[in-house]
């Protein structure tokens, strides 16, 4: 969901997912306030509880026996800071793979720097001889570009090229 231009997930959602109750989330937050700055949490205004109650058909606060307080909302570092402050196993669990997979990254950013120098000096070195053979590694370490097709269907007046446009 989109809350203030982030995409962010809630509170509740979280404590699921790391396998703790809600208001143990909210209190590990707490404890560690200054490890969540606005851009990695922040908890939803008055509007923005009634508008999501009435979007989410969520029960109307304390007259039903519903959240008393607004949620909080992570982003996406949020998420991953959680991560480290809750004691849980699947907390810590994925805090793990958090490091592992930065950690990963940055030796693939290591790795396709270091290549894009050797065919750079590759490519000085044996002037215009090889420039098809460069051209053509380069287009393979591109993205490639991904073709969708439209949604919707034809008909056959369509697919035959007799129809109206």
């Amino acid at each position: 969901m989109r809350v203030r231009g982030h995409k962010v997930l809630f509170d509740a959602d979280l404590a699921v997912l790391y396998g703790v109750d809600t208001r143990v989330l909210v209190q590990a937050v707490k404890r560690n306030a200054s490890r969540f700055p606005p851009d990695f949490m922040f908890r939803l205004n008055t509007e923005e509880t009634t508008r999501l109650r009435s979007q989410t058909v969520i029960s109307n606060g304390r007259a039903r026996g519903g959240r008393r307080h607004s949620p909080y909302v992570f982003t996406e570092q949020g998420v991953a800071m959680l991560s480290s402050v809750l004691r849980s196993p699947r907390a810590i669990q994925a805090n793990i793979q958090i490091m592992r997979t930065f950690v990963r990254l940055r030796e693939l950013m290591v790795t396709h720097a270091a290549l894009m120098r050797r065919i750079d000096a590759m490519e000085k070195k044996y002037d215009g001889r090889f420039t098809a053979v460069f051209a053509a590694i380069r287009e393979l370490m591109s993205p490639a570009e991904i073709r969708r097709r439209p949604i919707g269907f034809r008909t056959s007046s369509h697919r035959d090229g007799k129809g109206t446009r």
